[in-house]
């Protein structure tokens, strides 16, 4: 057990955080929307109802969307973008990550690295494409129940019902999008530019505490 917390400590960690904000973020949203639903003379929904619901789907989805957007543009930008004295950035040289894989086998080197091809084409860039697939079926998931929700409000005050391709067209959603985007590029922008300046000892995003400002990159 000791062996399983050192190694696998920080997934351990944030995955129970995960699921403790989330259990909190249902609650808190399955009180707000049934108080909603009782103001307008609706019918309310039981805890397990509501997880099903738009109203609860799309808040989980659209935040997951500007995550997996985050970090999908910051792995792809950091393949050729640099900022000098950044330990989130590479160095203005070469580095090891560069190295073209069909050259550097390894023993022990992962199954599509030494079958190479497209296998490998695939492989090297598979954290990026991860990433931008979450972000797809996370983007399909806001459309989809936003219009659930969106359609609920809408039938409550006299609309009509809207599709989730109308949806799409609202700038409701995309004030939901563009509002967690811009926080999230805002996240990275100070991680990027705090770190050149400030540390933590300890940490892997930090440079070591004595390094100078202008040392960029992680080593």
């Amino acid at each position: 057990m000791r062996r399983i917390w050192r190694e696998n400590g920080l997934t351990i960690v944030t995955l129970a955080l995960f699921l403790l904000f989330v259990g909190g973020q249902t609650v808190a949203g399955w009180h707000e929307h049934n108080q909603d639903q009782e103001e307008h003379g609706q019918p309310t929904l039981d805890y397990v109802e509501y997880l099903g619901s738009g109203h609860s789907i799309e808040a989980l989805s659209e935040n997951a969307e500007s995550e997996f957007l985050q970090m999908g543009l910051f792995v792809w930008l950091t393949t050729f973008l640099r900022q000098k004295g950044s330990p989130e950035s590479k160095k203005l040289g070469p580095e090891e990550v560069d190295k073209d894989p069909r050259r550097d086998k390894q023993r022990g080197s992962p199954g599509p690295v030494q079958r190479g091809g497209v296998v490998l084409r695939i492989y090297e860039n598979s954290l990026t494409l991860a990433f931008l697939v979450l972000f797809l079926v996370s983007f399909t998931l806001h459309a989809m129940s936003g219009a659930a929700s969106y359609s609920e409000e809408q039938i409550a005050h006299g609309g009509a019902a809207v599709s989730a391709i109308q949806y799409l067209a609202t700038s409701r959603m995309w004030f939901e999008s563009l509002q967690n985007w811009q926080s999230e590029m805002l996240s990275v922008l100070s991680l990027v530019v705090l770190s050149i300046f400030l540390r933590q000892r300890g940490s892997p995003e930090s440079k070591p505490v004595a390094a100078p400002n202008s040392r960029t990159g992680s080593d």
